[in-house]
This record gives structure tokens, sequence and C-alpha cells, in this order.
């Protein structure tokens, strides 16, 4: 009799086989395989948004600062660094200084287009990046580009002559490689925030 009950125990006592364990390993691999690559892919994608949506909550609050210091303001970006900054003109010292903190882009996004062949419509009439910062004397700053606001909130020229004509060709992108991100202000001023992958160069308003 105890023979018999031993003979029929249920088939969960005896745990899981080897096959059946490589099976599931099998599956749980072939998974992982569809789901990091994707994962990974919408990290990167929230990634340089919040990097683009910094950069232009910078870009309007300058336009702010200028008006509210009855002064100039501007946002100075580092391109090889990879970082951006507001800045506000002393009239008193005749200086720029910094107002907040310098931020960053994340890792592998930097200032760029991609390669992409055309600005946003009714922006720019050659895509590029904001004309270069100047110094407080007025010499240019390599590999830097300013968008600069004067206190009519207005986007002109930097500190050299002819100093407050207005620019329209005010920009800055950054890229991942895959996507970029856009933020213009035209003459109006109106500060506009785009969107495009690099294969398509189709911008998207934001």
């Amino acid at each position: 009799m105890l023979h018999r009950v031993g003979k029929h125990r249920h088939r969960g006592d005896a745990g899981f086989t080897l096959v059946e364990v490589l099976i599931v390993c099998a599956l749980i691999g072939v998974v992982a395989a569809m789901v990091v690559p994707q994962t990974g892919s919408m990290i990167s994608g929230y990634k340089i948004k919040g990097n683009a949506e910094a950069l232009n909550n910078v870009i309007a609050l300058a336009k702010m600062r200028a008006a509210a210091r009855f002064s100039r303001a501007r946002v100075r970006a580092d391109l090889n660094a990879r970082t951006f900054q507001l800045e506000v003109w002393n009239k008193a010292t005749n200086q720029w200084e910094l107002d907040g903190g310098v931020q960053r882009l994340g890792e592998n996004v930097t200032f760029g287009f991609a390669g992409l062949a055309a600005a946003p419509p009714n922006t720019q009439a050659a895509i590029a990046q904001s004309p270069l910062c100047t110094t407080d004397a007025g010499a240019d700053i390599p590999n830097t580009a300013c968008i600069t606001f004067n206190s009519r909130g207005m986007p002109v020229t930097n500190l050299r002559p002819p100093l407050g004509v207005l620019v329209a060709d005010s920009a800055m992108y950054i890229t991942d490689g895959v996507s970029v991100y856009g933020t213009t202000v035209t003459t109006a001023p109106f500060i506009k925030f785009w969107w495009s992958k690099k294969a398509d160069n189709k911008w998207v308003r934001q």
C-alpha cells in the first residue's frame, strides 16, 4: 500500500526536469533580446528630449531676464564641452555674469544637427547654430554659440559692432545621432521648439 502511494505522487513534488528549465531559460533569453534594445532606445529618447526641453526653457528665461533687468541676456553654449548657461549683462561693470548654474548635456547628446539639410520652416535661411559668443571686450569665443536678447526681448547681435542689430539666425540644435531637437528665435520674436528624425529631415513643431 505504501509502495502504491509513493508511485502515484503528484507531478509537482518532483520539481522541474532539466529540459523544462532549459526551455524556460531560452524563452527568457528571447524575450530579453527583444525588450532590452527597445528599452535602451526609449531611455535615450527621453534623455535627449529632457536636454532639449531644458535648453528651450533657458532660452525663454533669457528673454524674460533681459526684460526684467532692462539689459541684455544670453544663452551661451560651449559646443565642445556640451554645456549651456544663462548670462546677463551687468551695465554697471560692463560684464557678462552667470545667472544660475552651468548645465551639461546627457551622455551621447551633443550640439549639432546630424547633417540635416534644412532648417525648420520659416526660421533660418540655412540650418546653423547661432553666432559665436563674445568676451566682455567683444572678442569672439571659439566653439561657442549664443542667443542674445535685448531689453525688449528681441534677438540681437553680441557685444561687438554693430551692437544691438536684430539677427534672424538665432538657433540651437542638439542631437543623439538619431533625433535632432532645435530651438529657434525669430525677429518677431517667437521662440519655437522643433524635432526631427535624422533620417527624415522633417521638422515637427513641439
